[in-house]
């Protein structure tokens, strides 16, 4: 997440996935309803302090990661097949059966 809108889409998710109000939320934070909208219209700066308490409310933990890793977890990212192949794959693109230790290569009818 870049931008406060996207934290305070987070949070707002975390309340309707928890049926709980602006107010409970507050109020399990010990913070005034004022502040938890503020927080929720995306628009307002606000203390670090006060995130951390919004969202322990909501069951969220807050994890710092490098750029690179981050823009993995980006929604709407696909998973791309693995680059390195497993001994598995690479033996049947070669077309060879190892039987204890031995390599062996099928011909063409033995399939």
């Amino acid at each position: 997440m870049k931008t406060l809108s996207e934290l305070a889409q987070v949070l707002r998710q975390g309340l309707k996935e928890k049926g709980i109000s602006q107010v409970s939320l507050g109020a399990s934070a010990g913070l005034a309803k004022r502040t938890v909208t503020a927080v929720l219209s995306g628009t307002a700066d606000y203390k670090v302090t006060t995130l951390l308490a919004l969202l322990d409310r909501l069951g969220y933990e807050v994890a710092i990661l490098p750029k690179a890793a981050a823009d993995g977890l980006a929604p709407g990212t696909v998973p791309t097949a693995p680059v390195v192949k497993t001994r598995v794959q690479v033996a049947r693109e070669s077309n060879t059966v190892t039987d204890g230790g031995l390599v062996q290569h099928r011909d063409s009818h033995d399939r």
